[in-house]
């Protein structure tokens, strides 16, 4: 198990536990996270599981592939550290993860 923090744009956090191999998003769904839509499932499809990844955390969650790139283009606010949460997959070494929200996806 890891724990994942989710931070709203208000300040507002959660900490919950997930199994490794999990998606954020899916984790956030599952926790009833506000803020992470996610309309397409996890499809990489809608941008609407966007989120930020604070800067202590980039080496360790990694890069965007290209294609994750190119659906975050339709993100609202994105910034160099944005991800799609359905991308990001938690493992041990990602244990205390924190993910910051965006105030909108749409």
């Amino acid at each position: 198990m890891v724990n994942v923090n989710f931070v709203a744009a208000d300040g507002k956090t959660w900490t919950v536990e997930a199994d490794e191999g999990m998606s954020v998003m899916k984790i956030a769904m599952k926790n009833n996270i506000p803020g992470i839509v996610a309309d397409c499932g996890g499809e990489m499809s809608c941008a609407t599981c966007h989120i930020y990844i604070p800067e202590l955390w980039l080496d360790q969650v990694g890069c965007a592939s290209r294609d994750e790139v190119d659906m975050l283009e339709m993100a609202i606010d994105p910034q160099d550290n944005s991800r799609l949460s359905c991308q990001v997959i938690v493992d041990d070494s990602l244990d205390g993860l924190t993910v910051e929200i965006p105030a909108t996806q749409f």
